[in-house]
């Protein structure tokens, strides 16, 4: 394709706009209708599945032509319109439309992670296109940031739909191989089954999580198949940013598509979010496997605590020996805390309990409302299996959305308890949970925690 040349006998082309594995975009201008669109040229021939692209070339292109056709069917303010479908040079050609927007992964480049509400409100505007997307029976397979795009009025479109399975882009192909980014994939799509409605949901959910976190669920690694066994085993990274979202996100991330939301769901939920009213999730979502966070180094006060317990051992031991005489016991000596009466069994050193410490933190404010986050830190030589939080929350100020815990409520008097997914903190480990609150006035004050093991 060339700069001036005529397609379909009528989409002229204007201008290179970008080139990829799936296909090269133009612009163009209709010439009939006399309006700008894309067009993009997909790439049939460049699939990694060798045995599809050259034994199947003319059913490659069928197929693409049909797909796109089905997408095209699609009509929905947030989702970039399919015009037309066409062939060119024997290769299909999808006329979409033309907008002169940024993409959220460049926008993330420019910004870096991105407020969880402001996420919350991309997120329910791609839902809501996707939503009208699995109704009529379109699946989208390749959401991720690159193929979110804004307007200049800050719109959030998803685009490529019919793409990514047109061009065999994002799912394992029949020779094996991966083709395109395994970063956003369900793990059910990972280790080869077949994507569908709640895949979708799954790769929504990486996609607002890398726009909060700055990076994806599974990380990045410059070998593919590494990265596709992670997602596959669903070995996430805990997000750490996502703030009032956090629930919510690892609902849509859940391991089982069974246990996940339905896109209709999820756009209704996101929704609420962006506004800052609660939302529901249900409490038992786990599945995905949590990396633990780092650790901090803790040897050598093990090994102080160790010493000190061997030396107190040796002291009892001497003491036992001068309260004996010629096997005459002299009850003048007193029994030393720790020590064994003669006959009766060793007891065993007391190890020292796991010491929680929380700390409170107004993260962030606005007219009427605030965000806090609550730390818990175990200063302890054990571990720490369960924790409980209290503190008296001032009034006024009333709670509406708390994650990564369980509330309860007595008046002004809250109470939190673990999740199921931060039950146990290791020695020397901490992990949080925050709310969001409204309160009148501007008066932000620290409440004093306590904090104790279940």
């Amino acid at each position: 394709m060339e700069e001036g040349e005529l397609v379909a006998e009528r989409y002229r082309l204007v201008s290179l706009v970008g080139q990829g594995a799936m296909g090269v975009v133009w612009l163009a201008r209709d010439e009939r209708l006399d309006r700008e669109v894309a067009v993009k040229q997909l790439l049939i021939a460049g699939s990694p599945d060798k045995a599809l692209a050259t034994a199947t070339s003319e059913e490659a292109t069928s197929r693409a032509m049909r797909e796109a056709r089905i997408a095209a069917r699609l009509r929905h303010h947030n989702a970039i319109a399919v015009h037309d479908v066409v062939e060119h040079d024997g290769r299909p050609c999808l006329i979409m439309e033309y907008l002169r927007s940024s993409s959220l992964d460049q926008v993330m480049i420019a910004r870096g992670g991105l407020p969880p509400i402001e996420v919350a409100a991309i997120g329910a505007q791609i839902a809501a296109a996707l939503t009208e997307a699995h109704a009529a029976g379109i699946v989208h397979r390749d959401i991720k940031p690159e193929n979110v795009l804004f307007n200049e009025d800050g719109t959030a479109k998803i685009t490529d739909f019919g793409v990514s399975r047109a061009a065999f882009v994002g799912t394992v192909t029949t020779t094996g191989i991966l083709a395109g980014t395994p970063a956003y994939l369900a793990p059910e799509v990972a280790s080869g089954g077949p994507a569908g409605p709640s895949s979708d949901v799954f790769s929504l959910g990486a996609t607002l999580y890398t726009a909060i976190e700055g990076m994806p669920p599974f990380g990045i690694d410059d070998n593919p198949i590494a990265l596709l066994l992670r997602v596959a085993t669903g070995e996430m990274k805990p997000p750490e940013r996502t703030g009032p979202l956090t629930d919510l996100v690892m609902w849509l991330l859940h391991r089982d598509p069974a246990q996940r939301p339905s896109m209709m769901t999820a756009r209704d939920a996101l929704a609420a979010a962006a506004e800052g009213e609660p939302f529901p999730v249900p409490r038992a979502r786990t599945g995905t496997i949590m990396l633990p966070p780092p650790r901090r180094r803790v040897g050598s006060m093990r090994t102080v605590v160790f010493a000190l317990i061997a030396v107190t051992l040796v002291a009892a031991g001497a003491a036992l020996g001068w309260g004996i005489t010629d096997g005459e016991s002299t009850s003048a000596t007193p029994q030393q805390p720790g020590t064994s009466t003669p006959g009766a069994p060793p007891q065993q050193p007391i190890l020292a309990e796991p010491t929680c410490v929380a700390s409170y933190e107004v993260a962030e404010t606005w007219q009427g409302g605030y965000n806090a986050t609550v730390t818990i830190r175990n200063d302890g030589e054990s571990t720490l299996s369960g924790w409980t939080v209290r503190w008296t929350q001032p009034d006024g100020h009333q709670i509406t959305n708390l994650w990564n815990g369980d509330l309860t409520r007595a008046g002004t008097e809250m109470t939190v308890t673990n999740a199921q997914w931060n039950t146990t903190v290791p020695t020397g480990g901490e992990t949080s949970f925050g709310f969001t609150a409204n309160a009148k006035g501007n008066n932000r004050p620290t409440p004093a925690v306590t904090c104790g093991q279940r």
